[in-house]
């Protein structure tokens, strides 16, 4: 058996783990005094950390010389699209209550939820198009559509730094892998031209 099909079949479970653990925590009541606001926190830094895994991929490809890392940006991807919308329904379940014009006010008086609305779109539209027949059919305009991965990274992080009104070691961990990441990858792109 393929070691890259070996690895995904390890992969899968582990990139569920999160969720299994989220919902163990709401099960049993250790979610805090605010579950709704803890569990929506904690699923869209599931999202951001899958965001990086996948940034991550084309520079350990590089660096590694494994070209076969490649194989698994596609379901890192997913998963970070994956936490990302279910971080959507628990902000639109327990924050709002399902409320669209509380939503609507949200969106007015809260800029962060903007900025997060458009990462997660721009990773809706990656995963639509993440297919190999999305892929045909849209040729060279695919890869140019994926680059806006870096954009919904950096608006998922600034939605995370606007969000956090204290301690903000944790999104400008993330705010540093993301640059370094985007800096890797257009570094990358100089050299090759």
């Amino acid at each position: 058996m393929d070691w890259i099909v070996k690895t995904k079949g390890v992969l899968f479970p582990a990139a569920l783990m999160p969720l299994v653990l989220v919902v163990y925590a709401a099960t049993t009541h250790q979610l805090g005094p605010d579950p709704g606001n803890t569990l929506t926190r904690e699923l869209g830094e599931w999202s951001l950390c899958f965001l990086c895994l996948t940034l991550s991929v084309s520079p350990l490809r590089q660096l590694t010389g494994i070209s076969k890392l490649i194989r698994f940006r596609r379901m890192l991807g997913l998963f970070a699209l994956f936490y990302a919308m279910l971080h959507v329904l628990s902000y639109l379940a327990f924050m709002l209550g399902w409320q669209w014009l509380t939503l609507l006010e949200d969106l007015y008086r809260r800029p962060y939820i903007i900025v997060g609305a458009l990462s997660a779109i721009i990773l809706v539209a990656l995963g639509i198009t993440s297919t190999k027949g999305m892929m045909r059919r849209l040729g060279r305009n695919w890869s140019k559509l994926h680059r806006l991965v870096y954009a919904a990274a950096i608006l998922a992080v600034i939605h995370y730094l606007w969000l956090v009104r204290s301690d903000y070691s944790e999104s400008v961990f993330y705010l540093i892998i993301v640059l370094l990441l985007l800096s890797f990858r257009m570094s990358f792109r100089k050299v090759r031209q």
